[in-house]
């Protein structure tokens, strides 16, 4: 008897990042077996909440707290050796078993010191220079991913091959240190306290990074895998995966707001190209959006709020929602909620269902304004317009939709919200055409409202 193939599900946000997608991975991993990283690096940051407790991770997916998961990072996904293990051994103190279920894809390209070198030194000389900063957290995943698309990457399996390793990294080192020295002027910088043991005279040296990728590779050797092979085996035996994205669909580097993006694709197409397996094993793709907006870093943001000012509406998103940047501790940007940016989102995603998060943000405001298209050059359009500089030209078109008093914090059946927070949810479901399968009003793991399960079949 032929067994039963596995249901997948691909988790993206929708938004700028930030989303929530962390906890909403860790809740949706109670009907998985496999959770996989496919894009992205240690600039990604999901916080999840589970009886109280508060864990924040960077690379490894948010399947690694549900007991008996397997967790994969697949080839998608740019590899910070040294921040993986840091990492594992947070978890580890915290009594959560990791490298006996963590498998890395083989395929990863490597961040390196000389990656993180280039991009604060990048970001420095863009400031100097007069030029708006893309908003980079300086963790060198874009010089990375250049790498990989210029064919010269490092990656895990190089590691494997301490002479080949060798040969690459002082190639590398020629080209990279070059770029520091003479066309960034690294011998003037000052770079903080963590890459001072790497630099000398402005230049990354090469023993102390070869040294310290010998040790990485010796603990990383029992967790490197075809990630490929193990999901589609998987799969055929009937194990249910999870796709977790990291930042969100507006940061992706074809389809957001550029240039203010992040390297890698976001976008739920990228979760077969990122970790090797076929359009066809993604059966539900899941947007994650908050019930308002926010944004870490530089780039155009039609419906900004104030959000420095107590009081204001902007305050109370800033203020209740924690607005701080997992990875970085940056102040995200606040604003209304754009329903103009989600059609972009599901157009580009192909949405089978959204979740609403931090809804719980909202108690309390009497009125809400709810972002449903925009005039751009005199002219009403309904979906956000591709490329920063017409962004920056659009004035949002708002409706009045009235808050409500009533606490929804941990409220778990949808019929309990209060009616005008249900209107709420039931307007951006219609302005965007697409239905809400999930509603989170708390941090915690268990404050979730569930309409649709995305591993059950429509």
């Amino acid at each position: 008897m032929k067994a039963t193939k596995g249901r997948n599900v691909v988790v993206v946000g929708t938004q700028w990042g930030d989303e929530g997608k962390g906890k909403l991975v860790d809740w949706l991993t109670e009907s998985a077996q496999g959770v996989v990283r496919f894009q992205g690096g240690h600039n990604a940051g999901h916080t999840l909440v589970i009886n109280g407790v508060k864990t924040a991770l960077h690379l490894i997916p948010s399947g690694i707290m549900r007991p008996g998961v397997k967790c994969y990072i697949g080839n998608g996904v740019v590899l910070s050796a040294g921040k993986l293990f840091e990492e594992i051994e947070g978890l580890e103190k915290a009594g959560v078993s990791v490298r006996d279920r963590l498998r890395v894809s083989e395929a990863c390209p490597l961040i390196l010191p000389f990656h993180q070198a280039l991009d604060v030194a990048r970001e420095a000389a863009r400031e100097q220079g007069g030029v708006q900063k893309i908003g980079t957290t300086g963790k060198g995943i874009g010089p990375a991913y250049e790498d990989k698309i210029a064919r010269r990457a490092l990656r895990v399996q190089d590691l494997k091959h301490p002479e080949r390793f060798a040969t690459k990294l002082r190639e590398l080192l020629k080209l990279h240190n070059h770029i520091l020295v003479e066309v960034l002027g690294s011998k003037k910088f000052e770079f903080a306290d963590a890459l001072k043991p790497y630099i000398k005279d402005g230049e990354v040296q090469f023993d102390v990074v070869y040294e310290e990728a010998m040790r990485h590779a010796e603990l990383l050797k029992p967790m490197i895998a075809d990630v490929s092979r193990e999901l589609n085996d998987a799969h055929a035996a009937g194990a249910n995966l999870l796709f977790e994205g990291a930042q969100g669909t507006l940061l992706d580097v074809d389809h957001g707001t550029y240039p203010y993006v992040t390297s890698s694709n976001c976008v739920a197409g990228n979760a077969a190209a990122g970790a090797g397996v076929g359009p066809g094993m993604l059966h539900y793709v899941l947007g994650i959006t908050k019930a308002y907006c926010t944004r870490v870093g530089g780039g155009p943001f039609p419906t900004e709020l104030e959000w420095e000012k107590e009081g204001t509406p902007g305050y109370i998103m800033s203020t209740v929602g924690a607005e701080k940047g997992v990875t970085t501790g940056r102040s995200r940007r606040c604003g209304w909620f754009d329903a103009a940016l989600l059609k972009r989102s599901a157009q580009i995603n192909g949405l089978s269902g959204l979740c609403i998060t931090k809804l719980d943000v909202l108690d309390g405001i009497e009125e809400l304004q709810l972002c449903v298209g925009y005039e751009l050059d005199g002219e009403k359009i309904d979906i956000l317009p591709l490329g920063a500089d017409d962004i920056e030209r659009c004035k949002p078109i708002y409706e009045s939709i009235p808050g409500w008093t009533d606490t929804t914090v941990g409220v778990t059946d949808y019929a309990k919200l209060p009616v005008a927070a249900r209107n709420y949810l039931d307007r951006i479901a219609q302005v965007t055409g697409v239905p809400i399968a999930m509603v989170s009003t708390s941090p915690d793991r268990d404050h979730t409202i569930l309409m649709q399960n995305p591993y059950v079949a429509a």
